[in-house]
């Protein structure tokens, strides 16, 4: 991962990431073989230089982290879950434009 702002969350911590956010968080389900998924991370890493401190941007690693992505029920990637308060309040799947995905995260301040 080559942003500083962009957390790599694992089975063993994505939960606590998420409680314990005191901002909205974006949940990028992704993997290194899912070409959409590279195709959106330049998307996501921009998101988050630009949003430091308004949202907490993380990615999880489908093929590392069975467990956090059969919680949530993850069939296609990538797939942006959008979390404030620690409760999944919007998700998207497929390539979305920076508009739209910063649209939906602005939706929860």
């Amino acid at each position: 991962m080559s942003s500083p702002h962009v957390t790599e969350l694992t089975d063993a911590d994505f939960e606590s990431f998420i409680k314990n956010a005191a901002t909205p968080v974006l949940l990028d389900f992704w993997a290194t073989w899912c070409a959409p998924c590279r195709m959106l991370t330049p998307v996501i890493e921009e998101i988050a230089s630009e949003n430091t401190g308004k949202f907490a941007v993380a990615k999880v690693n489908v093929d590392d982290c069975p467990g956090a992505a059969s919680q949530f029920g993850i069939r296609s990637i990538p797939t942006l879950l959008y979390f404030k308060g620690g409760e999944k309040k919007d998700q998207s799947v497929g390539v979305l434009s920076k508009a739209d995905i910063v649209r939906k995260l602005e939706a929860l301040v």
